[in-house]
């Protein structure tokens, strides 16, 4: 039987590396746990300001730790070995990032779901997305510079940038000056499905919470009409399909 180590430093590898990234976890959670309790007290919109300043802080705080640790540059604060990757393995590393959310996120849903039913796995995912889609749009506002109502033209850059769009086609149809159509073409999701000849995901519910809040948090002007989603009928060019107007 394995010794049982009394401090940190007594762990060796892979144990050590397997308590770093278990430490990973507890700073995601307890950020999230923070989050949630502020939007409880505060309510949605005073949280989403709070998180918005205390991820700016966070983010600062935390580079400046990992540039010791991983090598980087004093000005920018950013690990050498991310400012000269390139272009290739930077995009390979975001479409994986991307595609571990996602994997997080059927983990999160199946782990419910077994547990409980599939009801409540839905309930939650979709309670979820009542929270991220306006997280998302907000982290994306900053990041592009975006005005407070950039119109649909701010909306088409915005979804050009979410984590799906790392991992799925998706395409805009122009279809007037105050609505664009917006479709998914290849869902990572329910492609996996139609591989092992399984039904669409039934993801209506949830995308009409996530398409609405996401387009909402952009612009608040904006209205959003769900097109098709499953379980609806689709045509073979796309899954599911949003009209958004101004």
């Amino acid at each position: 039987m394995n010794k049982v180590p009394d401090t940190i430093n007594d762990l060796r590898q892979p144990e050590k590396t397997e308590h770093l990234l278990d430490m990973f976890q507890r700073i995601m959670v307890h950020y999230a746990l923070w989050f949630s309790e502020v939007r409880n007290r505060m309510g949605t919109e005073k949280a989403m300001t709070i998180l918005n300043e205390a991820t700016r802080k966070s983010f600062s705080i935390q580079l400046k730790r990992f540039v010791t640790a991983f090598g980087g540059n004093p000005q920018k604060g950013i690990p050498i070995s991310l400012l000269e990757m390139n272009e290739d393995q930077m995009n390979d590393i975001m479409k994986n990032t991307a595609i571990n959310w996602l994997a997080n996120d059927g983990v999160w849903f199946q782990a419910v779901e077994f547990s409980s039913n599939m009801k409540d796995a839905k309930d939650c995912n979709d309670a979820c997305w009542q929270y991220f889609s306006p997280f998302e749009a907000t982290a994306i506002k900053s990041l592009l510079g975006l005005p407070e109502n950039p119109g649909l033209e701010g909306l088409k850059k915005a979804l050009n940038f979410r984590l799906y769009a790392c991992i799925n086609t998706q395409s805009i149809v122009e279809e007037s000056a105050n609505s664009f159509l917006f479709q998914m073409n290849e869902c990572r999701v329910q492609s996996a499905r139609k591989r092992k000849n399984l039904d669409d995901y039934p993801c209506k519910s949830g995308g009409m919470v996530e398409y609405t809040t996401f387009a909402r948090t952009i612009d608040s002007r904006i209205q959003t009409e769900c097109v098709g989603c499953p379980p609806d009928k689709h045509p073979e060019e796309w899954y599911c399909a949003w009209r958004f107007t101004i």
